[in-house]
Order: structure tokens, then C-alpha cells, then sequence
């Protein structure tokens, strides 16, 4: 019998896509041996909903460019076709058939410490979890990542607070943001190393992240 493949699902903003999104994909990848990763841009995350954002196809457009090369890497607009917030607990459940996999594939959702802290605020976030085998992307240095995990696991059933603990994964610390970087892209400044070259030109030759005149 076959081994259930493993899917990576990194969802996201991506308002730009940067180097800490890739490092954390990477990282992700190798730890847990995902035989695909999938960047998904999220349309308007309930979370953020008065936040601008790039439009979704500009978004969609700029992970393709980051990814390419990446041939274990893909992206996919599923929440950008759905009207409305984007709920995660939807896109995984339609995932595998929007990207090509069997239906029992083993989804592994990639997050950060800043969405674990909110995650059972997310809607039917036990049946995300019982879903899904999150890995949680701590940084190196971060004050608040343990306390945010043991607070979170303490609240769930044993199963699932395991299944947190196992997704646990620390990186070297990353000092860029996407706030940050539209700050200064706003401001005239060239993005540099945090962006992937070919997102760089693509933001300058569509005038994104410019204030308006």
C-alpha cells in the first residue's frame, strides 16, 4: 500500500509574498516531509477586514513568480474564487480536489505564532484540527510562543493537544514583515533581498504599493 501523501497548506495575505514565507515553507517541507507545499492567498481574512490589500490577482500573480523553480511548489486561488471572507476550515476541506489530490490526502497546515493565538476564534476550529496536522512556525527569540502553545493545548481535548505539540517547529529568527515592506516600498525604497527578484519587478512595473497621487 501506498503511503498517504502529505500536503502543505500555507495560507495567507501574501500582500507582498517575502523571504520568511519561503523560509517557513522550506523549513516546513524538510521537517515533515511534505511532498507538496500549497501558498494559498486569502481573499479578505475575517481577521483583517479593514485592511487594503493588493488585489488578489496581483497577490496570486506575485507567489507564482516567488515559487517558480519550485517544481514541489504551487499555488492556488481557491479563496480568491469564493465570495465573501475566506474560512480555512472551507479550504481545506476543498483543497485536494482544487489541486489534484485524493481526497484522504494528509493535509499539514502551516501558521505562525500570531494565528495560533487566535485559532479557536476561527470558525469550527476543532474540526480544523481534527482535519489537519498544523505545524506551528515559531521564531527563535519569540517571548510568547511556548506560553501562546501551552495556552491554546490547554483548552483541547488530549488528541488534538497533542497534535499541536507534535507541529511544534522553530526557525532562526526573521526580521521581515509585509507591513514593513509596504512602508517602505510606499515610501520609494527598493525591497532589496526580502523579496524574490522577480516579485521586485513585478511590483515596480505594476506601480503596487505606491501612495496615491
Amino acid at each position: 500500500m501506498n503511503p498517504r501523501r502529505r500536503l502543505g497548506l500555507l495560507g495567507g495575505s501574501f500582500d507582498p509574498i517575502h523571504r520568511g514565507h519561503l523560509h517557513a515553507a522550506r523549513a516546513a517541507q524538510a521537517a515533515f516531509e511534505l511532498d507538496r507545499v500549497v501558498f494559498v492567498p486569502a481573499a479578505r481574512p475575517p481577521h483583517k477586514p479593514d485592511i487594503v490589500l493588493a488585489s488578489g490577482a496581483d497577490r496570486l500573480a506575485m507567489v507564482g513568480l516567488a515559487i517558480a523553480g519550485e517544481p514541489s511548489w504551487s499555488a492556488c486561488g481557491i479563496e480568491l474564487d469564493r465570495p465573501g471572507p475566506s474560512y480555512t476550515v472551507d479550504t481545506v476541506r476543498e483543497l485536494p480536489a482544487a489541486v489534484g489530490e485524493a481526497d484522504d490526502v494528509d493535509i499539514h497546515l502551516i501558521i505562525g505564532t500570531d494565528n495560533l493565538a487566535g485559532l479557536m476564534g476561527w470558525r469550527d476550529a476543532r474540526g480544523l484540527l481534527e482535519r489537519v496536522q498544523p505545524i506551528v512556525v515559531f521564531r527563535a527569540g519569540e517571548a510568547r510562543g511556548a506560553d501562546v502553545l501551552r495556552e491554546v493545548c490547554s483548552g483541547l481535548p488530549e488528541p488534538l493537544a497533542l497534535k499541536l505539540e507534535r507541529g511544534y517547529l522553530e526557525l532562526p529568527p526573521v526580521t521581515v514583515s509585509a507591513s514593513d515592506l509596504r512602508a517602505r516600498l510606499a515610501a520609494g525604497a527598493d525591497p532589496g533581498a526580502e523579496v524574490p527578484g522577480l516579485v521586485a519587478a513585478y511590483i515596480r512595473s505594476s506601480g503596487l504599493y505606491r501612495p496615491a497621487s
